[in-house]
């Protein structure tokens, strides 16, 4: 196939990287009614998509940037979705040199936040709009409605707003898009997003753990639980598709698929950015970083190999009610998802005040109750906790959900003593309960910490008896306490 030089101006909207999600998105706004140019490094990529989706809508294909530039009509909206990092970086430099002033160049990749954030100044000093834009809902989402999390400028999202919210996921007539906030806010929010589906994931995975070690249940016994579960406060996509995982046979073997799988969990990145990050702000967000850490536990093959005879001296399992068992572990389940939400959102509350992004924690609800991945009915709940209290500092602390983890707390804390005297492993149910618990203390152990620490580096402390800054000599007794 020989591709013409396109009229100029002919596309309403264009897409650069056509791998699938590319492709899918590109299909999205072309079905939709938005012309569209594609393109892509390699002119064979546009070809084939060509010749696999001409048929569907009107699209424009471009043989190089300074084509697939020109073909839009002005002012120009070039998407990239191409892999994060130099490749990002080259493409956008690329296209950047064929835009003029008020040109929007859009990153729905899944970008680094403190990249889009060098990227979109480096944009605004060339006069062009620099958009981050995070896209949640895999190649089924991309195509048939995701969740759009766009940063940038406000005025960039007056031009793209109509559009992304036109192709995105709907739900009772909204959109699952909102303008998140400026420069890297957009792929700051998707990038939470990720690190609380790694934790939502690995609390899935521990439930079933549980089930199959506790109850000896098949995957077939397992999927009909989860599938019962997602009928009720549990219901969202993840426990929807666990269901069809655990129903799965293989057909050489006639055996469960998930039992053949090799158990090593692999990552992109996203769920350690999120850690890194929550480092850096001084956020605990134990569930999030805990679920990164197993996967990184799972493919360890020598550790593992290594302690594979450990004697882990357990319990013997014995469950007199199986239905108060599953309804342990349901509850235990809603729990710590809870609490692993409400750290993302406590990690996305601080980094708008660190970065200075106006972010509206409600909207951010909103638009993941459809499209992406962690989509859930809880999400409603959600939503409705930062309407009836916008500064609400904790979601926890949110009246609905407070009920609702008192409910499942005696049940919680039997999973988690449980597990431990059976030797399963289940790090993300336990650090969501230290986590709740730590909040809910009324004093902690830091106090002996910040003894230890003015101990060794005179680092100071503070008293609950009177104000000031406080500095002991420590290395002898009787040495005097001093106001610093």
């Amino acid at each position: 196939m020989t591709l013409n030089p396109p009229q100029a101006g002919t596309a309403a909207i264009g897409v650069y990287g056509m791998g699938v999600m590319g492709s899918n998105l590109a299909r999205n706004l072309a079905r939709n009614g938005y012309r569209t140019a594609v393109g892509n490094r390699s002119i064979e990529r546009v070809e084939e998509f060509i010749k696999n989706y001409a048929d569907e809508a009107e699209f424009v294909p471009t043989a190089d940037l300074e084509q697939f530039v020109n073909a839009l009509e002005t002012p120009r909206i070039g998407i990239i979705m191409v892999q994060a990092g130099a490749a990002s970086d080259a493409v956008m430099e690329q296209m950047a040199s064929h835009m003029e002033t008020g040109d929007i160049i859009v990153d729905c990749g899944n970008s680094l936040f403190t990249d889009t954030i060098r990227r979109e100044a480096w944009c605004r000093a060339r006069g062009l709009h620099f958009v981050g834009t995070g896209v949640s809902g895999g190649e089924e989402g991309a195509l048939w409605g995701p969740s759009i999390m766009p940063g940038g400028t406000a005025e960039s999202y007056a031009r793209l707003g109509s559009i992304f919210e036109t192709i995105s996921a709907q739900v009772n007539g909204e959109p699952c898009c909102t303008h998140v906030g400026t420069d890297g806010a957009g792929h700051f929010v998707k990038m939470v997003h990720n690190g609380i589906e790694y934790a939502d994931m690995q609390l899935i995975a521990e439930s079933y753990d549980l089930l199959k070690q506790g109850l000896g249940l098949s995957a077939a016994e397992i999927a009909e639980i989860f599938a019962t579960w997602n009928q009720g406060e549990l219901e969202s996509y993840l426990i929807e598709i666990t269901a069809e995982v655990l129903r799965q046979v293989d057909a050489e073997t006639g055996k469960p698929l998930v039992d053949l799988i090799v158990d090593q969990a692999s990552q992109k990145g996203t769920g350690k950015w999120t850690v890194q990050n929550a480092l850096d702000l001084a956020v605990p967000v134990t569930a999030i970083a805990e679920a990164t850490m197993a996967r990184g536990a799972s493919s360890a093959l020598a550790q593992r190999t290594a302690a594979s005879g450990f004697a882990g001296q357990v319990k013997t399992w014995e469950i007199s009610d199986p239905a108060e068992f599953i309804e342990a572990v349901r509850l235990a389940l809603y729990a710590s998802k809870i609490v692993a939400y409400s750290q993302g959102f406590t990690q996305i509350s601080e980094a708008a005040e660190n970065y200075g992004w106006n972010i509206n924690l409600g909207d951010v609800a909103r638009i993941w109750r459809g499209g992406c991945i962690i989509r859930a009915v809880f999400l409603e709940d959600i939503t409705e906790a930062y309407e009836r209290n916008p500064q609400l500092p904790l979601l926890l602390a949110d009246q609905n959900f407070a009920a609702k983890v008192k409910h499942a707390t005696q049940a919680w804390r039997e999973v988690v003593a449980q597990a431990a005297l059976h030797g399963v492993p289940t790090p993300v149910f336990s650090s969501a309960l230290a986590y709740f618990d730590t909040l809910r203390a009324e004093r902690l152990p830091a106090a002996l910490i910040q003894g230890q620490r003015d101990f060794f580096g005179a680092h100071t402390y503070q008293r609950i008896d009177k104000p000031g800054t406080f500095h002991t000599e420590w290395a002898e007794a009787n040495r005097p306490e001093v106001s610093v």
